[in-house]
């Protein structure tokens, strides 16, 4: 693992910065070229600190992140709670707030300008503030299928701050009142669709690895909450959970592109939900009901029931 207290490598453009806004930016990367520099494009020329958090890339990311002028530190990936959890308590923010940004992320500049006003001044008791996220696929906004707007903890005062223990679709919490900023991240992955799928194979063992364990900390399941997150917990843990496993990828699927709109995206909508929203949700159904029936057949005995996955997307 790399010494975050260290010294660190800087482009000659780094000291050229547009404004310098109070705010340390996190990206997490793993073999992430083709995305990182757009990220750090969006992020560099104004925040005032800016970290790679990078889990032995086998690629350019590292070398891209450095070029570029962000700090990088490497540290072996243990899942993204553990990854943002260990960023939270090792790293030396000289800034007292935080924004957590994927690799395939980046900053729009109506949120750029928006944080430089709030941070400005920040609210005192403001612990964190959600942003939407705007996702793109194949180049195209999915506007509808319940992906917009999609609210995340993602500015929060980094002292006051915790990651819940998860693998994959992990969510930050913070002790105290939370806000909301009116722009958007933008969510674009540049590989390609090949590199999609073989990636969402690894997050569905990532998922069931998951449910096997205890996960506590993240937000609390509540109908009624004004937060997103915790209403489709809810969601997940009263209906999802409770539907039958022959039918619950597939009413999902059509829950989100015929209830919530899907179809109105064109045939990229179409493409991402029945990947993401049918295959990647009956990928896990099967590898769950594999690792249930193994186990059972090793104990000899009577199969316990089936969990499934959260279909909140992180």
């Amino acid at each position: 693992m790399t010494d975050p207290h260290g010294p660190t490598r800087t482009s000659p453009g780094t000291a050229q910065r547009q404004t310098t806004v109070p705010l340390a930016v996190v990206i997490l990367a793993q073999n992430e070229e083709e995305n990182i520099p757009h990220a750090l494009a969006s992020v560099i020329p104004w925040a005032a600190e800016v970290w790679v958090i990078d889990a032995n890339s086998t690629d350019r990311t590292a070398d891209l992140a450095r070029a570029a002028g962000a700090r990088v530190v490497t540290h072996e990936w243990a899942g993204g709670g553990a990854q943002r959890t260990w960023a939270l308590r090792t790293l030396p923010f000289q800034q007292d707030w935080l924004l957590f940004l994927d690799a395939d992320e980046r900053v729009t500049p109506h949120l750029r300008d928006e944080l430089a006003s709030v941070l400005s001044v920040p609210p005192q008791e403001i612990s964190g503030f959600y942003v939407k996220r705007r996702f793109i696929f194949l180049g195209r906004w999915l506007r509808h299928g319940g992906y917009y707007p999609t609210w995340l903890l993602r500015v929060v005062r980094h002292n006051l701050a915790r990651c819940e223990d998860r693998w994959v679709d992990e969510h930050l919490v913070v002790d105290g009142p939370t806000g909301r900023l009116r722009h958007d991240i933008l969510h674009e992955d540049r590989k390609p669709l090949s590199r999609w799928v073989k990636r969402h194979e690894g997050y569905a063992d990532q998922v069931v690895a998951d449910l096997e364990g205890a996960r506590e900390g993240g937000p609390a399941p509540r109908w009624l909450s004004r937060h997103q997150v915790e209403r489709k917990r809810w969601w997940y843990e009263r209906v999802y959970l409770g539907a039958p496993l022959r039918l619950r990828a597939f009413a999902y699927f059509l829950y989100r592109y015929i209830l919530r709109g899907g179809f109105l995206d064109g045939p990229e909508g179409l493409i991402y939900h029945s990947l993401q929203g049918l295959w990647y949700r009956r990928l896990i159904d099967a590898k769950m009901l594999q690792a249930h029936r193994s186990a059972d057949a090793l104990r000899g005995g009577h199969a316990a029931p089936v969990r499934t996955p959260d279909p909140a997307d992180r």
